[in-house]
């Protein structure tokens, strides 16, 4: 009788905690808190409009200025713009003490390139510097490769080029006339990898986005969700060659042309990765990086991006991948030259994935190298210590 008084005593009790924990809470409070004044929450909002406000307090270091004179080795002018806007970019390049801007849109197309060098030559010879760009949709032309490396010297040594560029085009998105995607190392560009080599130029190469553009259908589980609703994601059948195939391909070109230098966009397209990015570099002597649109990524790995920073010194170029904006390039420097903690790099570019970042607070030796003789050595304009 005492077991069955015991049990469904038990039972009871169970059955009372059970009630307590069931009762529903205040819609606007917590049951756990009877005495609160309840929150007021504003209703509808998706995760995706989230745009939390820390509350974290912690050094903020305004850097108007870079330390050492700038060259931005990655920007865009646009072509066919108004002279007077190199004018606008100039005044913010002082702003912010950016010495120079390399402009990559000298598309070779209907020369298109000459209208970007008069542009930037009305206004400064100095200050602005023009990459050239192949016209791909030309490459089942005979001799296109030869051809091509002819307008290419021809844009060099009469016109000023200073670089050439290949975009993510070039895998990705030109095709021939077969209707296949042409790859990177395809043989019939092989005449201007080696032109570049003989003229001393260097081939600034963007073929690949970040790893989840290509990696993994755009879904939760996708860390550049909110981007990759106005940016295109290149998951699918849509594109033959992988990220990996991608990277195998601009490899086996900068193995095959030793004596051209090769300039890796973004952190050669694997800022995610930096122990990949310093395997490259180690194994190809001709081969460098540049930082543009990747501080994102270098700022919330502060400590292994410090290190190869530090290691890799003189294979490192800085860049932005924006038109010239003085709060832009100050948002770089505060990656680079602080130890500040927590911040937001977005307004540099746009949101690129939700995480804050750090500073690496760089040795000045480095940031010299890094902002500017790099650079001029590659462009042929550094000469022992002297420009």
């Amino acid at each position: 009788m005492k077991t069955k008084t015991f049990f469904l005593s038990t039972i009871l009790c169970i059955c009372a905690v059970g009630i307590i924990h069931a009762q529903p809470v205040n819609q606007r409070g917590d049951a756990r808190f009877p005495n609160e004044t309840p929150g007021i929450r504003e209703d509808n909002v998706r995760l995706v409009d989230w745009q939390p406000i820390s509350k974290l307090v912690v050094k903020e270091t305004r850097v108007y200025r870079a330390k050492f004179p700038v060259i931005d080795i990655h920007n865009h002018l646009r072509r066919g713009l108004n002279p007077n806007r190199f004018k606008e970019y100039m005044e913010e390049m002082d702003k912010a003490g950016v010495w120079m801007v390399v402009d990559l849109d000298g598309e070779s197309a209907g020369d298109g390139y000459k209208q970007n060098l008069a542009a930037a030559k009305g206004q400064s010879n100095e200050r602005f510097k023009v990459f050239f760009r192949p016209d791909f949709s030309k490459i089942d032309e005979p001799n296109f490769g030869r051809n091509e490396a002819a307008r290419l010297e021809a844009a060099v040594k009469q016109d000023g080029c200073r670089g050439l560029k290949i975009n993510k085009g070039l895998g990705l998105g030109y095709k021939d006339n077969t209707g296949k995607h042409i790859p990177v190392d395809d043989p019939r560009i092989d005449p201007i990898w080696e032109k570049c080599g003989e003229l001393g130029i260097p081939v600034l190469m963007h073929v690949s986005d970040p790893v989840a553009f290509h990696e993994g259908p755009v879904d939760r589980y996708n860390e550049r969700y909110d981007e990759l609703q106005t940016m295109t994601s290149f998951y699918g059948d849509a594109f033959p060659y992988s990220k990996e195939e991608i990277i195998a391909q601009r490899n086996r070109v900068i193995a095959k042309h030793p004596n051209t230098v090769f300039i890796g966009a973004h952190v050669c397209d694997l800022a995610e990765d930096l122990g990949r990015v310093a395997m490259w570099l180690d194994q190809y002597p001709n081969y460098y990086c540049e930082i543009s649109a990747r501080i994102n990524e270098l700022g919330r790995q502060p400590f292994t991006a410090r290190k190869f920073f530090i290691e890799y010194q003189d294979r490192i170029l800085f860049g932005t991948d924006t038109a010239p904006n003085a709060e832009a390039f100050r948002l770089y420097f505060r990656v680079l030259e602080t130890d500040d903690e927590y911040f937001d790099t977005t307004p540099a570019h746009k949101l690129q994935g939700r995480w804050m970042v750090y500073g690496l607070n760089l040795p000045d030796e480095v940031l010299e190298k890094v902002y500017n003789k790099n650079a001029l050595k590659i462009m042929g304009m550094y000469k022992g210590g002297a420009y």
